[in-house]
């Protein structure tokens, strides 16, 4: 479904991608664990359009999207919950939901939407008139995710969804991921809780500086001493 071959993408002079490649398959949970500043989110925003890579290729299923801007990548069924979250913090709950169908123009389709991520995040039906910016982080988490939702992704981004949160809510949203997954939606998940992440991926790939040092089967990886040792800490 998502294919990226050799990308290279630059911050001024700063090569923070260094020849990138990965694969996602329809149906996938996928996740790239990482430390600090070896390229993660620098991957998701060159995915999604924010930033553009100054070599190499980017294709949904048959379509090139490596040139389009991030709107356009929208429309054509990606959608990126961001690191940090990111909602709309004076507008409502409802509101900052509605922004998240604003490409779409099928009044019945974003209704059923609507229901099924209220549905997804109950926390939300009962905070629809509340401004995001007074939600608690895992309510805004949930709305971000929710929102990302509302343009009815075939792939979904998912930028740090455990960030900041509490253990007992970080289980919640891992669970909600999976709820996401087996509804129809494909995933690429960027976490530092890599021992989260792999459980509920299908496959995983290792970044450091911007490169991919390891790939292979999630189960695998769990116990790959490379990775126990640099992500897992036992």
């Amino acid at each position: 479904m998502l294919t990226l071959e050799n990308i290279h993408t630059y911050y001024g002079r700063i090569h923070a991608l260094k020849g990138i490649s990965l694969t996602v398959d329809k149906g996938e949970i996928v996740t790239l664990i990482g430390s600090n500043g070896a390229g993660k989110t620098t991957t998701l925003n060159t995915i999604s359009g924010i930033l553009k890579p100054r070599s190499g290729a980017i294709r949904l299923e048959d379509n090139q999207i490596d040139h389009l801007p991030a709107h356009k990548v929208t429309q054509m069924g990606l959608s990126q919950s961001p690191e940090g979250r990111k909602i709309f913090a004076r507008l409502s709950v409802k509101e900052n939901l509605e922004m998240g169908a604003f490409n779409r123009t099928d009044a019945s389709g974003v209704k059923a939407d609507y229901e099924r991520v209220l549905d997804l995040f109950p926390r939300l039906r009962e905070r629809l008139k509340q401004p995001g910016g007074t939600l608690s982080g895992g309510e805004q988490q949930m709305l971000a995710m929710g929102r990302a939702l509302m343009s009815r992704p075939r792939i979904l981004l998912l930028d740090e969804p455990s960030m900041g949160l509490a253990p007992i809510l970080v289980e919640q949203i891992f669970e909600i991921i999976q709820e996401i997954n087996q509804q129809g939606t494909t995933i690429l998940l960027v976490e530092q809780n890599a021992q989260a992440a792999l459980q509920i991926a299908h496959r995983g790939y290792v970044m450091e500086t911007g490169q991919i040092r390891l790939t292979g089967n999630a189960k695998t990886l769990l116990t790959d001493p490379q990775v126990v040792e640099a992500y897992l800490g036992f």
